[in-house]
């Protein structure tokens, strides 16, 4: 019997005489193909360490395929980072603790663990004016979405605003769904203003449809008992007060502000070097 051998495809016999500089463009136009930036700009680089290592042919490959892997974990979380919509940088490692003894370090890098995100759980930073409550939120926040949870940053009153333009154009459901989609909803600047009933009413809808599901985050400059000035309903407060404290993390910042001691400290400074 005669065995016949299918031929390979003129393609894989072209490639297997390819130059140094037809294999180049070869794995050029192949990674543009597959969308693998980080092989296309790194494998020349890559490809030196491999000969001067002495890489099997296994192991090159695995450096690139992790490569590509570690990149685009990267931009993934730079691109949540950026839909969080938060109003501006802050990271964990640069708040200054020694400026505000009130907070533990090591409560904080616990959080920055985001168990409480995993598990659904609140967290309430309260305190006045300049006392970082902000930075933490935002950084907590970050710290979140670098770890792959879905993270949206809101002040309160826009919140609330968008939720009262939503019921008046009938999409109101749609909205609270949205927000109750996220991992991790971080409100800041609650307590600041007054709220009429119906606003808090829309407010407390969003914090119904997040209770021990999805974690939110919140930050006000008052006290809890203070509270009755935002939601001027003693009943609807309550209720709200217990949705956002029960079950989670409360830390208060103090009264004395960073913000002033470090422009108070800035100043005198500058008058001693006149």
């Amino acid at each position: 019997m005669t065995t016949t051998t299918t031929p390979p495809p003129a393609a894989a016999r072209r490639r297997r005489g390819l130059t140094p500089e037809a294999a180049a463009t070869a794995i050029e136009q192949a990674c543009r193909d597959l969308r693998l930036p980080t092989v296309r700009t790194r494998f020349a680089d890559m490809l030196t360490v491999a000969e001067k290592e002495q890489l099997t042919y296994q192991g090159f490959l695995a450096e690139l395929l992790l490569a590509e892997c570690d990149d685009r974990g990267r931009r993934r979380s730079i691109r949540r980072v950026k839909a969080a919509g938060f109003p501006r940088q802050k990271w964990l490692g640069d708040f200054d603790f020694d400026a505000n003894p009130n907070i533990n370090p090591a409560t904080i890098n616990t959080l920055a663990g985001c168990h409480w995100v995993r598990t659904g759980q609140p967290l309430c930073l309260i305190g006045d004016s300049g006392t970082g409550k902000s930075h933490l939120l935002i950084g907590l926040g970050t710290a979140a979405a670098e770890m792959g949870y879905r993270v949206r940053y809101t002040l309160a009153t826009k919140l609330v605003n968008e939720l009262v333009e939503a019921a008046d154009e009938k999409q109101l459901a749609k909205t609270i769904a949205r927000y109750g989609r996220v991992d991790l909803l971080c409100i800041d600047e609650l307590g600041y203003m007054e709220l009429d009933k119906r606003g808090a009413e829309l407010l407390f809808q969003v914090l119904t449809e997040r209770e021990e599901k999805n974690s939110v985050a919140i930050a006000s400059n008052d006290s809890f008992s203070g509270w009755t000035k935002t939601f001027t309903d003693p009943r609807l407060c309550a209720a709200i007060v217990d949705r956002l404290t029960f079950g989670g993390t409360i830390i208060e910042t103090g009264t004395d502000s960073y913000r002033l001691a470090h422009t108070k400290a800035k100043s005198a400074s500058s008058t001693l070097q006149q």
